[in-house]
């Protein structure tokens, strides 16, 4: 609903405490039937509320209140209100008109009783928000600068900021490398077997071996720690063969144990156990040692 300048101004003065018991009453008869009025009326208040919290509470002083208890007992009956009567047309100017400052308006017209009090109303309403205006200009610069000065409901409120600072992960320091040369007697390299001591994992690179048609090489790990040979798997045909198999035996008897390849079926031994001698065997030797604690 679209409203007049008055119903705007009525609004703000309200909110100000500016208005008379009849307007005040008008105002919130208009409230109790249009809820629109009613926000614009809690608007004006929320607007110009902090002009309160700018002021502390004064108590007047016992004087006052005995002034107004006089004031009251000596006043007189109120005089009934007498309204003017209508101010007669003004018959039409042919001459060139004056302007509007230099117009003589008779005392009594109510035209000019309205528009006064309009032109009262909207110059009350336009020293209060320039009063707010600067209160809260004064505000904001004292939160700024002053921020201790003000009640505790103005002041800022201090914003935690958790910043989470990640350090680059240190890198694990190199672990030992172990090669073994795999080689028959008096022949040339068939494997070379590369284990990395931190995770045991075991590399077999063929060099020149060749496997039989319907064979193929297994890897045996033979310690005097052991009963017997333990097969770590069948060498692929690739050039290169890994397997993690030796993560379930120590670190000495990796390091000291002597490694073989026999020549089995296809496949692998059936029964788990050798069943040739083996053709290339090698120890192992450290070739990168492992780099100091940090």
């Amino acid at each position: 609903m679209a409203y007049s300048e008055d119903h705007i101004a009525l609004a703000a003065e309200y909110a100000l405490g500016t208005l008379d018991a009849d307007e005040r009453s008008q105002v919130e008869t208009m409230m109790a039937v249009d809820t629109e009025f009613t926000a614009m009326v809690h608007a004006w208040e929320y607007r110009l509320g902090v002009l309160n919290q700018m002021v502390g509470s004064v108590e007047p002083r016992p004087i006052v209140w005995e002034n107004i208890q006089r004031a009251i007992g000596h006043a007189g009956p109120q005089e009934p209100l007498t309204l003017p009567e209508a101010a007669q047309p003004v018959p039409p100017v042919t001459a060139e008109p004056a302007h509007v400052e230099d117009i003589h308006w008779p005392e009594d017209n109510p035209n000019v009783v309205h528009l006064s009090a309009r032109v009262k109303r909207w110059r009350n309403v336009a020293s209060f928000a320039t009063a707010a205006a600067a209160a809260l200009i004064a505000m904001l610069a004292m939160q700024v600068y002053s921020p201790d000065l003000l009640p505790n409901a103005l002041r800022p409120k201090v914003r935690t900021q958790v910043v989470e600072v990640k350090s680059p992960p240190i890198p694990a320091p190199p672990s030992a490398q172990y090669v073994a040369i795999l080689q028959g007697a008096g022949g040339a390299p068939a494997f070379i077997l590369t284990v990395d001591a931190a995770t045991k994992n075991f590399t077999v690179r063929k060099v020149g071996a060749e496997a039989e048609a319907g064979k193929s090489f297994e890897l045996w790990l033979i310690s005097d720690k052991l009963p017997q040979p333990r097969s770590l798997g069948v060498i692929g045909g690739g050039d290169f063969t890994a397997r993690p198999v030796l993560s379930s035996y120590d670190a000495a008897t990796i390091n000291a144990a002597t490694y073989a390849v026999t020549v089995e079926q296809a496949g692998g031994s059936p029964d788990g156990k050798p069943h040739s001698a083996p053709v290339f065997s090698g120890k192992l030797i450290e070739t990168v040692p492992a780099a100091p604690p940090r």
